[in-house]
Formats: structure tokens, sequence, C-alpha cells
């Protein structure tokens, strides 16, 4: 009897499960768009901008930094200063574009070069600190088989697994020595920067120039020779712009940037065709209000000056030269003996 007590029990508890199974449940199985949600990604807009979700945590330790305004102007000078320069430079057809300016942690752009490359680390002599241009091997391909007199319409023979030859590598420095000069002038107006050539690098481990977790910005420039071309990025850590950050935090406001020869000229044309007033002072006496107010109509005002006496030219208020009256025929002259210095702040004419 107990036997079959058992089994009873035993039977009426896989009754019971099996109700319990049988029972709806909210067994709803996510669609891919929404696993993207959770996870942050986006198939459609990949630029990493407004992201979400888990994503949006691991991301919150990459760099976010303050913005330069000022230094996108100067890569800006920089792209049409080097489009002029490498056309000269190659003698052939040469179309330089700007592809993004970015943040990025040095160590992660160290790991994230194509290789075979080479790298060129260079000296900011008045930032006291360094930084790093990466030629792909296709633009290497392209210079060196461009300035060899290579045929246009023919792709760059690339021949890989194998080091940079010395004339592909002194090739290479000449373009880079081109465009650290106008580096140098792009930064020119803003501050003056001497840019020099340290080493050539094929290993990115030799060409930590800065600590892994440093932040740096990152400029990606493409160079395109008609059907041959590459790109070069251009690293600077913000170590080496701190010395000017105050200055590239600046607003850029019209066409303040740089110099423009034309209004230069014509704001030079003006000024030297423009009329002045010129008041020459004999005398100058303090005198009360009430005594002003009380001038009557043919007064004499004594002045404390004589023929011999100096006067004071000055020009808006402000003393320009001291001299002596005297007559150059019809006219009454004045011989300029010196200088006066202006004061701080007065407008130099």
């Amino acid at each position: 009897m107990s036997g079959d007590d058992d089994s009873h029990d035993w039977d009426a508890a896989l009754a019971e499960d099996g109700a319990k199974n049988d029972a709806p449940q909210s067994d709803r199985v996510l669609n891919q768009d929404e696993i993207d949600s959770l996870l942050g990604f986006d198939a459609i807009d990949d630029d990493g901008s407004d992201r979400t979700g888990i994503r949006a945590i691991v991301n919150s330790a990459l760099v976010s930094y303050e913005r330069l305004p000022m230094l996108e102007i100067v890569f800006d000078r920089l792209v049409r200063l080097m489009t002029t320069s490498l056309r000269n430079f190659t003698s052939d057809n040469v179309e330089v574009s700007l592809d993004n300016i970015s943040s990025i942690r040095f160590g992660d752009y160290l790991n994230s070069i194509p290789l075979p490359a080479i790298l060129a680390v260079f000296r900011a002599h008045e930032l006291d600190n360094f930084g790093l241009f990466t030629i792909e091997s296709n633009l290497i391909y392209s210079i060196v088989d461009v300035l060899l007199g290579g045929r246009r319409g023919t792709a760059a023979m690339r021949i890989e697994g194998r080091p940079y030859t010395t004339i592909e590598r002194s090739l290479v420095q000449r373009m880079i020595e081109v465009v650290m000069h106008d580096m140098q002038q792009a930064f020119e107006p803003l501050s003056k920067v001497n840019f020099t050539l340290d080493r050539l690098e094929t290993n990115p481990r030799f060409a930590a120039i800065a600590r892994p977790a440093n932040a740096a910005i990152l400029v990606k420039l493409r160079i395109d020779m008609e059907d041959r071309g590459g790109r070069v990025e251009l690293l600077l850590p913000y170590a080496t712009l701190e010395p000017i950050r105050k200055l590239l935090l600046q607003q850029f406001m019209g066409e303040k940037f740089g110099r423009d020869s034309i209004w230069e000229s014509h704001l030079a044309t003006e000024l030297w065709a423009t009329r002045l007033q010129i008041d020459a002072v004999l005398d100058e006496q303090t005198m009360s209000l009430r005594d002003v107010m009380n001038f009557q109509v043919g007064q004499t005002l004594m002045l404390n000056a004589s023929p011999d006496s100096p006067i004071e030219l000055r020009c808006g208020g402000i003393p320009l030269v001291k001299g002596h009256i005297g007559r150059v025929g019809p006219f009454v002259a004045v011989k300029v003996d010196r200088m006066l210095k202006r004061p701080a702040g007065a407008a130099q004419l």
C-alpha cells in the first residue's frame, strides 16, 4: 500500500508541474534592432555620435576633451598650403583634403596604425614637445613613383614584406619636410612655431612620444595625385598644444586669421589720403567757470607766451611735436624741434 501511495503522490507532482508549464508565460525574444539599441550599436550611423546603452558605458573612458576652434582653422590653412607646395614638389596635379579631426589616446593610436608605414617624429621647439606623422604605404609608393618619373594611369607597384629602401625613405623625408614647412606657416599667424624632423621609424614602438594613456589630436589628411595617392596622419599630443591652448580656444570671427594683402594695400592708401586737423597751442591757462562766464566782448586775454616761446602741435588732444612759430612767405609756419612721447594707450599716427 505504501508503494501505491508514493506512486500516486509522484504522479500528482508531475501533473502539477505540467500545469505550471502549460500556464501562459512572457518568453519574448528580442529582435536584432532591440539588441543593437541595448548594446549601443547602430548599423546605419557608425560615426560614433550619440551612442547609448552598454557601448556608451564602455566608451565613457575614451577621450572627450574640449574643442579647439582655432586649431580647425590652422589645419584648414594647412590643407591649402599643402595643396600648393606638393604640386610644386611633385610637378603633378595634387589635391589635399581634410578627412576629420578627432581625439584619441596615444596608445590606442599606435595599436591601430596599419603596417607597413613610415612614422616621422618631429619636434616643435617653441612648444618644447614632439609630434608624429604617419605615412601609409599607398602614399609612400605613390610619392616614390611620381618623383622617379612613373607613368600616369598605372598603379604604383607595391612589394610587401620588405623594409623600405634608403631611396624610399629619403624621398618620403623630403615630402615630410615640405609638409612641416607648411605647418610652420599655418601656425605662424597664431604663434610662431618651428618644426624640425627628429627621426624616421617603421616600428610604432620606437615612435613613442607620449604615454599610452595620454590624449592627443589626430588629423587625417588625404593626398590624391590623379589615380594615385594615400593618407597621411598627423598626431599632436595635448601636452604639445598646452602652451598655446588659450590661443586655440579663441573663436574664429570673420576673416581675422592670416593676412590679406589686398585689404592692407587699400587701407594704407586710404590712410595716407586722410585729412587730419592739427591744433597749434600757444599757451594754456586754468580759469574758473565764473571767470569764463564773465567774459565780455572786446575783453583782452593776456597769454604767458612770447614770440620765442615754444608751441605744441596736437591732433585730437594728443601732443605730437614741439617747435617755434615763424613765417614762410604769406603763411604762418612752425619749425619742429622735437617729438613728444605719446602717453600709454594713445593711437599711433
